[in-house]
């Protein structure tokens, strides 16, 4: 029998703020143990919450890029519970009036692993659906020690917003290519760093199969806290086998939380899987209910900037990308921005992101610390234009640019790299070419287009790669008509 994986994931994303959610202490990564924290955020009796304006406008400028409906009206919910890192016991979310609803990812072919992308998976720009997003408070972080636990409540109270898609995902390349659409986006927004290094991303995925032509939903399992896109493909991949060999076998899934071991490769059981019941959901008290639509919307409109797909549309429109190309320049906002300067005053803006793709980023993929001005791409790539230098003299002065940023003409010059030759001079070197190659030339002119290339070698030999291509092929076809 053939089975299918169902996958819905819920994404939690720590927000880009000043302050946590409810109080005014600072929201920063990293910092000294319990120093960010007051009587709000730890849940002091008489304290009372006031909400963080920035972050609702974050979470609706989020769902508005992310497709969704706005709520007009939303209010918080306490979710109870007993954990050590929730020093209130309970924690501020939002249950059944969430600021978002509906709304989508569409999973484009490069947003999925390299190694899958010519495959048809990746190729049919499937649209997966959110079910909603919601913005509660972050917990403490706990950390386990051998003999004895801590907890820094730095991180409690911090804003988090938390986005449940539909169970739309079969496989687990998708799951790679909507985290990786959605990171981008979140990016983009200036809604979230999203580092999932940091914990500013993290994912949990529930995971069931069923056998192919089923519409019932298998029994689920949630794998936990995972912090990096590529162990979300490795644990879903994991987990889908196990399940299939359980069933194949006769046994009977389980509903457990399970965590994932990168070390081991495997998933393994945490505790039985919770109901949402169990929090006992009730208005929190202490919040008034929000209108969106007060200020609040439009605010979080002001903030939604082009989007990578139509950065990628407008890169192939504008300045004729191919999709490729356009793709990798849009997929980071600063290395869109860094390439728009650069071609803004190149004649051939193609040429400009060749050499960003192929020359810099292969040697210098962190992009976040470029030293290169974007101008330089720009001046370089005009002077392969103008026939000034050749392409590999262009190479040349990328390498030098990388170890010392300066004008490519300058460089240029001091490597004696200029196609500044006198065109009587190369005329000369293809006469002397046409008559110590007897043989290419008969082939050239039995028509074996090809055999020109023998006859190009002799002149760039003898111009020590200084002569212009071009004018090279002119003056040979000139020459042998």
């Amino acid at each position: 029998m053939k089975y299918e994986a169902v996958i819905g994931l819920e994404v939690h994303v720590q927000l880009k703020t000043a302050s946590k959610m409810f109080c005014g202490c600072i929201n920063e990564y990293g910092g000294d143990q319990n120093t960010h924290t007051c009587p709000i955020c730890l849940g002091m009796p008489g304290a009372l919450p006031t909400p963080n304006e920035k972050a609702i406008i974050h979470t609706i400028q989020s769902g508005l890029m992310l497709n969704c409906q706005i709520a007009p009206v939303c209010k918080f919910d306490r979710k109870n519970y007993f954990y050590p890192d929730m020093p209130k016991n309970y924690q501020t979310s939002q249950s059944d009036l969430p600021l978002c609803i509906g709304g989508h990812v569409t999973l484009h072919k490069y947003a999925f692993p390299k190694d899958v992308q010519k495959e048809s998976l990746a190729s049919e720009d499937k649209k997966i659906r959110i079910n909603h997003i919601h913005l509660e408070e972050d917990v403490a972080k706990s950390t386990h020690y051998t003999d004895h636990s801590g907890i820094d409540y730095n991180r409690a109270g911090t804003p988090l917003m938390e986005l449940v898609t539909e169970a739309d995902l079969r496989h687990a390349d998708e799951a790679f290519a909507f985290l990786t659409t959605l990171k981008q986006i979140l990016i983009y927004g200036n809604v979230s760093d999203a580092d999932m290094e940091k914990g500013q991303l993290r994912c949990d995925v529930n995971i069931s199969i069923r056998p192919v032509g089923q519409e019932k939903f298998g029994t689920k399992c949630e794998i936990k806290n995972m912090n990096s896109i590529s162990a979300v493909r490795r644990a879903l991949k994991y987990e889908i086998d196990r399940q299939i060999d359980v069933v194949s076998s006769g046994g009977i899934i389980q509903q457990y939380t399970l965590g994932w071991s990168d070390d081991l490769g495997e998933t393994f059981q945490m505790r039985k899987k919770e109901d949402s019941h169990d929090y006992r959901y009730f208005p929190c008290p202490d919040l008034l209910p929000i209108r969106t639509n007060e200020g609040l919307h439009q605010e979080a409109e002001k903030l939604i900037p082009e989007l990578p797909d139509k950065k990628k549309e407008r890169f192939m429109q504008d300045f004729q990308l191919t999709e490729y190309q356009a793709e990798v320049l849009a997929s980071e906002r600063p290395l869109a921005d860094y390439y728009e300067n650069a071609a803004q005053t190149a004649k051939n803006q193609a040429a400009v992101a060749n050499f960003i793709i192929n020359d810099f980023l292969a040697t210098e993929p962190d992009f976040s610390d470029v030293s290169i001005p974007a101008k330089h791409f720009a001046e370089l790539s005009n002077l392969v234009e103008g026939g000034k230098i050749n392409s590999k003299g262009a190479k040349v002065i990328i390498a030098e640019l990388l170890e010392n940023p300066r004008s490519p003409e300058a460089i240029a010059k001091e490597k004696d790299l200029m196609q500044d030759l006198d065109p009587s001079v190369v005329e000369n070197w293809c006469q002397e070419a046409i008559a110590g190659n007897a043989k290419s030339v008969e082939d050239f002119k039995s028509g074996k287009k090809a055999a020109i290339n023998a006859l190009k070698g002799y002149v760039m030999k003898q111009s020590r790669g200084k002569a212009n291509p071009a004018l090279v092929e002119e003056i040979l076809l000139k020459k042998l008509s």
